[in-house]
């Protein structure tokens, strides 16, 4: 079935949205953490004494150990279901919020940053996909965007903590920044409870009865929950003229073989999504963003703020815009589509980036001398990356990995994009101090702005429109010779009979 007949295309299904909303809570909490840290450095370097290659590992181990969750989260959604994986990621963040708000030395510290960051690879994966499985194909965009909007409202929250705790003791304040995250953890595991299970997980393990309780819930009507019900079953290999209350898929598997569809004897289809999912995660952190939000206040002192307050309050700064365009991305991402948006929003980094390395090596070029101009233009560009990627290549990121796998392989699918994304994280939060002492930190820009070129041609070439699609139609777009098709922004709707 083409758009899912019987759907009101302009109808927007308020409990779906309630589900999504809770469920993306958990990336507020990761998005905290990572804002709060940039700031939590500067504190911790005093106290604890330790070095730039320790706070380098403290900023990217956190990547290093998502990576590992985001695998292990693919299996264990596939096993106990979505929404149980996001009590599971609650439950984990909560110990590690509470190692680091203790930590009495940098093991600790780095014990609990470990463990929160298995929790981050939970977070990452299981948040858009549940999303994209309970939402309509008129309403999956926004839906599943609102985890990227809640990181950056964490991020927000991170800067403004650092602002405010950074006022107590330096032994209580960066404790407290990193503590407080424990509060939101705990509230989020027992409230995921009070929500429904994702109704095509129920379809794979042949609960039918239950799966169309929950989608009679989050559709507008009955013919379009029959509509949804009808593909998802057709999608996990149901007779989809099957009435019994619970059956037994064919390819009923908990995850088991998944790996090999994916890379042993992949379908044509599943290769180019597997490529465009793999591709799309590499690009959102090999451009930069990791340096630039983790390190924003290293980046204004190097253009010449010196003040701790008032690097913490351009740090605030930087939240506010990335929070700001994302809630215009996930206004737009249904109505102008993924592709339009991030064309514009990769085209916008390549000046962005080319405008802050510019800016930055002409700081650097007069080391004795305070160059305003470069310095409100170091701002300026910081800014206006942090809203080109925002209103892009941020969000729909997890937008568009989410949904282009099919259903069986979707978790598993998803949290192998994750891993890489955790991987380039990693990458760049771990090795930029190093590389903008090695080549300067305007060079390590315009290397940015290199990599985010080359993201452009990507983009263009092998991704595909998903706007409008169901989940079950979407294989069908990579199943095409879509290198011709791709030229223009979007792919025409299919005919009703294509599925």
């Amino acid at each position: 079935m083409a758009a899912e007949s019987g759907e009101n295309k302009n109808s927007f299904n308020r409990y779906a949205c309630l589900c999504a909303i809770i469920a993306s809570i958990i990336s507020i909490i990761f998005g905290y953490d990572t804002g709060v840290m940039s700031g939590a450095m500067i504190f911790i370097k005093e106290d604890l004494k330790i070095s730039d290659v320790q706070v380098e590992i403290l900023a990217g181990i956190l990547n290093i150990c998502a990576l590992v969750g985001s695998l292990a989260a693919g299996r264990t959604s596939d096993y106990i279901g979505r929404r149980y994986t996001i009590v599971l990621a609650s439950i984990i963040f909560l110990i590690g919020a509470v190692l680091m708000g203790y930590a009495p030395n940098y093991a600790i510290l780095m014990t609990g940053r470990c463990t929160a960051g298995v929790g981050v690879g939970f977070a990452l994966m299981i948040a858009p996909v549940y999303s994209a499985e309970i939402s309509s194909p008129s309403t999956r965009g926004f839906l599943t965007s609102l985890p990227e909007l809640c990181i950056s409202f964490g991020i927000l929250l991170g800067y403004t903590s650092n602002y405010l705790f950074g006022k107590l003791t330096l032994r209580l304040g960066w404790r407290m920044m990193l503590g407080v995250a424990a509060v939101p953890s705990l509230a989020l595991a027992f409230g995921i409870l009070k929500m429904p299970e994702s109704p095509r997980w129920l379809v794979l393990e042949g609960r039918l009865k239950e799966a169309k309780k929950i989608l009679l819930l989050i559709s507008n009507s009955e013919e379009e929950a029959e509509s949804r019900f009808h593909d998802i079953k057709i999608a996990a290999g149901i007779d989809p003229d099957c009435v019994e209350e619970v059956a037994k898929p064919p390819n009923i598997h908990h995850g088991q073989g998944v790996w090999k569809d994916l890379f042993i004897r992949p379908t044509p289809a599943v290769r180019r999504i597997l490529i465009a999912a793999i591709g799309i995660h590499f690009f959102e952190h090999s451009t930069g963003i990791e340096a630039v939000v983790l390190y924003s206040p290293r980046i204004f002192h190097k253009a010449g703020v010196t003040s701790k307050n008032k690097l913490l309050l351009a740090t605030v700064g930087v939240g506010l815009t990335k929070t700001t365009f994302i809630l215009i991305a996930t206004v737009f991402l249904d109505k102008v589509g993924r592709r339009r948006l991030l064309l514009t929003s990769t085209a916008g980094l390549v000046v962005s980036l080319s405008g802050l390395g510019f800016a930055l090596t002409m700081v650097e070029l007069n080391p004795g001398e305070r160059l305003v101009w470069a310095l409100c233009l170091s701002i300026i560009f910081t800014y206006l990356y942090v809203a080109f990627f925002s209103i892009g290549l941020g969000p729909i990121t997890w937008v568009y990995s989410s949904e282009i796998f099919p259903l069986r392989l979707r978790a598993q699918g998803a949290s192998i994009g994750v891993a890489v994304n955790r991987l380039m994280n990693a990458i760049v939060s771990m090795s930029f101090i190093s590389i903008y002492k090695a080549i300067t930190i305007g060079g390590a820009f315009f290397m940015f702005a290199g990599v985010s070129l080359v993201a452009w041609w990507f983009f263009f070439f092998l991704l595909p429109e998903t706007k409008g699609k169901s989940l079950e139609e979407i294989e069908i777009l990579f199943t095409k010779n879509t290198r011709h098709e791709n030229q223009g922004l979007e792919i025409q709707p299919t005919t009703s009979n294509s599925v």
